[in-house]
């Protein structure tokens, strides 16, 4: 081989245009990199309650600055112990700033329906004055007008009665007028068959119990729920000295405080089924604490079991219990956090309870996140709160649930009488380590209405997962059931496939980068599923390069293929969840998505830190180790250089017959890459890339995956060949991988790899933004 020394020379490739390219990014990237840098993975939510307890601290006091919320009190119990009990910020900014206090009461909007609604009509279903699936009208008679008559109670308090949302805050006043306005609704569908969250069906069961207990709502709820419990300070219409009380927004030019801010109830007089209790932490702490204890002097155990399991009908697609939410799109800023077994509600104001029996845990937020302009937004201040209250009161036990082993915990029930086709290979396990398949099988022989199971569709490389090329349709051994190919003479479910079916179900594991066909496959089944109006569950699964990390350039708009169905950054982190969330946004599908979330998974972990065994999505990533690699060698693999596929270390070598591997290991070692260090390594392909020719080249050894940019690490593999064999790479070829046109252009320019790296800040930051509304964890 000739010596490389004179090939270190930099050759006349600055193109004025490939320098205009890339100064145009780096231009945009001073303007940005403060603001939005690629992101790296995030520190672990801590374990410990005393770590916990800063933890939070931190989150609220950040959210305060950011101007989310003006203040906030939060209760964090677990076990026996108060964890966190602390008031932080403002109760108030105008007209005077009034710091928030451990005794502030809040509006607890929907809460409302937990604390007082749900319990008054359990406690009278428990003295055989009402029946749960007797119809509502048996007890209003004038609700069954227009259509209402079959509407049960049942069905009220899980919110599929299917009736709108609310009713037009003019034309009526007063309690009389408001249930005048409901008597003349119609259903939007017919009852049991949608999930419609509706405060509608709440001021109907707010009637129903005055009418059945001969006493209105907040004097029932005064004498046989809050007084019995001690909270003093919990009613509706609250008498306190206004200055404990947290205002809301401002209404007609004047602060909303002391009086209930929805619009339905206020009008009703501030008492209402869905809305108008007003409460404060500790009082909530007293309900919470009654509610573990099995509803010890409010209710009886078998009442609070089935308010807190799932009663929705079968085959409904969000899980609520009487009142309780459980597992439904209102959910996902709590729930992922805390086990299947967990419940809880959130209120507009900025409310929130979340109940986990498993580890005897609550988590009380309370915030006038209104105050004082109406534009604060307390959701990402939940979720980060709920990470680090799940974490603390699991402790070191944090083992993820999978979209399928959460469907598993929960019965099937969101797919119960559904018939339904099955995307998936063999990377889609559960946590007893059998396949989705297998696992939905065995469920559709279950008695009492289970989902069936009629057919499998297979991407790329086979149900498998470990054949290449073409594949062909056929028939699953241990199921018998047929397995239609989608990488074979079609890409995308055909309507002959999909006939019969009522749903699909999508479970495999994703690898984390851009270039990858399972997302693409996953969208092309939405699309087919829209077309035919099917409902679309993901399973969802990890990032098992983790979900906190974004990096790399952010694919040129035109260059979409089957390998990456949407313009992203190499490494996007997000779950396949999210990416189906962005996807149906994005490029408006339109299709019915329904995530089963994960339980118990932080997006800091990596896949060996979530306690599922690795088995490989495809066939030349037979180890994790390889998978975080991915990202980058992968990007110059469609070059005329072999990336170690054919050998038993794929994605951990880089060579060609072509390549002196002790100057190029000299080469990258001096770039002294973070993560990574190189030894030089020959090696003989099986196949792919000179099949049965001796390479020279390197082994890449991962020494730091938290330290690794693993695009930057593509980026410099790809200058270092350039700038060394440049008489012999195909560098263009790398484009659809690189997926940027001025980041080529400035590889071929000699320019500095870290400053190509840099000039990716732009499009990081435009794709954080538009990545953030569709993030579950």
């Amino acid at each position: 081989m000739r010596s490389s020394r004179s090939r270190l020379r930099p050759r006349p490739r600055q193109t004025a245009e490939a320098l205009r390219l890339f100064l145009v990014g780096l231009i945009c990237q001073v303007a940005v990199a403060c603001a939005a840098p690629a992101t790296p993975a995030a520190a672990a939510p801590p374990t410990s309650p005393s770590q916990a307890a800063d933890a939070i601290g931190a989150i609220v006091r950040d959210e305060i600055a950011n101007g989310k919320v003006p203040g906030a009190v939060v209760v964090l119990g677990i076990g026996d112990r108060i964890v966190v009990r602390q008031a932080y910020g403002n109760r108030s900014v105008m007209p005077s700033v009034q710091p928030a206090t451990l005794d502030t009461i809040y509006d607890a909007a929907s809460l409302t329906k937990v604390m007082a609604t749900s319990v008054a009509i359990m406690q009278l279903v428990e003295r055989g004055q009402i029946d749960l699936d007797r119809p509502a009208a048996a007890y209003w008679p004038a609700f069954a007008a227009n259509g209402k008559a079959d509407i049960t109670v049942r069905q009220l308090m899980t919110h599929y009665a299917a009736l709108p949302a609310g009713i037009p805050t003019r034309a009526w006043s007063g309690t009389e007028g408001a249930l005048d306005a409901i008597v003349a609704l119609k259903p939007l569908a017919p009852a049991g068959t949608r999930f419609v969250y509706s405060d509608v069906d709440f001021i109907v069961l707010g009637e129903i119990v005055r009418r059945v207990s001969g006493q209105s709502l907040d004097a029932y709820a005064a004498q046989n729920i809050f007084q019995p419990l001690g909270m003093r300070d919990t009613s509706f219409r609250p008498s306190a000295p206004r200055d404990r009380i947290a205002p809301a927004d401002v209404e007609g030019g004047e602060l909303r405080w002391g009086e209930v801010q929805d619009p339905i109830a206020y009008r009703m007089g501030g008492v209402a089924g869905h809305a108008g209790v007003f409460t404060t932490a500790d009082d909530l702490t007293k309900f919470a604490q009654m509610m573990l204890s099995g509803g010890k002097g409010v209710l009886k155990p078998a009442s609070v079991a089935a308010m807190t399991q799932p009663q929705s009908p079968p085959g409904g697609s969000a899980l609520r219990g009487l009142g309780w939410d459980i597992d439904s799109p209102y959910a996902v800023w709590m729930a992922p956090s805390f086990s299947t077994q967990s419940y809880g509600h959130t209120g507009y104001t900025g409310t929130a309870i979340w109940i986990d029996p498993s580890t005897r845990t609550f988590l009380i937020v309370l915030t006038n996140r209104l105050h004082p302009d109406g534009k604060g937004n307390n959701l990402q201040m939940l979720r980060r709160i709920s990470t680090v209250a799940g974490a603390a009161s699991r402790g070191e036990q944090s083992r993820v649930m999978s979209g399928i082993d959460v469907l598993e915990a929960y019965g099937f029930r969101q797919l119960a009488g559904r018939r339904v086709g099955l995307i998936t290979n063999r990377s889609a396990l559960d946590s007893g380590g059998r396949r989705t398949a297998d696992v939905l099988r065995q469920a559709s022989a279950r008695q009492g209405g289970g989902p069936q199971l009629v057919a499998l569709f297979s991407p790329e490389h086979g149900l498998d997962a470990a054949a290449e090329g073409k594949i062909a349709s056929g028939r699953d051994q241990a199921t018998g059931l047929p397995v239609f190919s989608l990488y074979g003479e079609t890409r995308r479910p055909t309507p002959t496939m999909l006939a019969g079916l009522d749903a699909l179900v999508f479970d495999m594991q994703d690898v984390g980068a851009r270039y990858y066909t399972y997302p693409t496959t996953m969208a092309y089944a939405m699309e087919a599923a829209a077309a035919s109006k099917l409902d679309f569950y993901v399973l969802d699964r990890p990032d098992p390069i983790t979900a906190s990390t974004v990096q790399g350039a952010v694919l040129d708009d035109d260059l979409t293929s089957f390998i990456t169905y949407l313009p992203l950054p190499v490494r996007h982190g997000m779950t396949l969840g999210e990416l189906a969330r962005l996807f149906n946004a994005e490029k408006n599908i339109g299709v019915r998505l329904h995530v089963v979330t994960m339980r118990r998974y932080e997006r800091t972990m990596w896949f060996d830190q979530t306690g599922f065994a690795w088995v490989p999505p495809s066939p030349n990533l037979p180890k994790l180790e390889q998978a975080v690699l991915y990202p980058g060698v992968g990007m110059i693999e469609a070059a005329n250089v072999s990336v170690g596929r054919g050998t038993d270390s794929p994605f951990e070598l880089v060579g060609a017959p072509w390549i002196d591997g002790k100057a190029l290991t000299d080469h990258l070692n001096g770039r002294r890459i973070a993560g990574v260090r190189f030894e030089a390594a020959t090696f003989t392909p099986r196949e792919w890339v000179y099949p049965g020719q001796r390479c020279e080249g390197v082994r890449i050894v991962l020494t730091d995956r938290n330290r690794l940019d693993s695009p930057l690490l593509g980026v410099e593999l790809m200058a270092a060949l350039w700038r060394l064999y440049g008489d012999r790479l195909q560098i263009d070829r790398t484009l659809g991988m690189i997926g940027s046109r001025a980041s080529l252009a400035a590889v071929k320019a000699l320019v500095d790899p870290r400053d190509v790296a840099q000039s990716w800040t732009p499009g990081v930051a435009e794709f954080l933004a538009k990545r953030q509304p569709h993030l579950l964890y």
